[in-house]
């Protein structure tokens, strides 16, 4: 039993990682190569493409982050406040709960001899009673208290290490557009190697996930990069 706790705990902890780094890495390849690539259409110096590309990377690091810090105090804050309303029915509508309780025996196919002396050993020990609605009545586990805290560090990490891979080429290329060039294919390449096995975890056709996400990214960056130059009248 203490296994299968630790087991379940692993995978949710891992699933939550796993969906921090995807919120992350999407928006911090993405963001940053198409702010690359727009100032590459503009300007020819990569001194200031490197700086706005660093400050924008702090900045949206911290957003993402926060955004993070936020859902997952939302999701503790809602948690806490079903909590509460189950300790409420629990105590002031105890035999609509226990007639909840019976009804979740019965949708198992448990006769009724079983169902009532299962519904009685359950209900003798109030906090697992209430476990027991938060997980079967609401469909809620119990989150990780430090949740937020971890999603606000892996989702900005995340976005952090997205967004120097297409900044990387302006710390040792001169030349803006020539920068650009270079960015463009390990960009690209990231996105897809990146939308290849988030859609192999979320079980979407890797091949076609892959070119998607891609696909995105080029079309930010382009426009970006048409805009600028478009506005240059270059």
């Amino acid at each position: 039993m203490h296994d299968t706790h630790l087991h379940h705990e692993d995978h949710l902890e891992s699933s939550a990682l796993l969906k921090d780094i995807v919120i992350g890495m999407s928006d911090g390849l993405t963001v940053p190569f198409a702010l690359a690539a727009g100032l590459s259409g503009a300007v020819d110096n990569t001194s200031v493409i490197v700086l706005a590309g660093i400050a924008e990377i702090a900045a949206g690091s911290i957003a993402m982050g926060l955004g993070g810090f936020l859902a997952g105090k939302t999701e503790q804050d809602h948690y806490n406040s079903e909590l509460k309303r189950e300790y409420w029915e629990v105590d002031h509508l105890p035999q609509k709960e226990r007639e909840e309780v019976k009804d979740f025996f019965a949708g198992l196919g448990l006769s009724e001899d079983v169902q009532e002396k299962a519904t009685t050993e359950l209900i003798k020990d109030k906090d697992r009673w209430v476990e027991f609605m938060m997980k079967h009545e609401l469909n809620l586990d119990k989150p990780d208290p430090k949740r937020a805290r971890k999603s606000a560090f892996n989702i900005g990490v995340s976005y952090i290490v997205g967004g120097l891979v297409p900044l990387s080429p302006y710390f040792f290329v001169d030349e803006a557009t020539e920068a650009l060039k270079f960015s463009v294919v390990i960009t690209l390449a990231c996105l897809f190697i990146f939308g290849f096995f988030k859609s192999k975890i979320t079980g979407v056709n890797p091949w076609s996930g892959g070119f998607k996400v891609m696909l995105i990214g080029a079309v930010a960056a382009a426009t970006a990069f048409g805009i600028a130059r478009l506005i240059e009248g270059k």
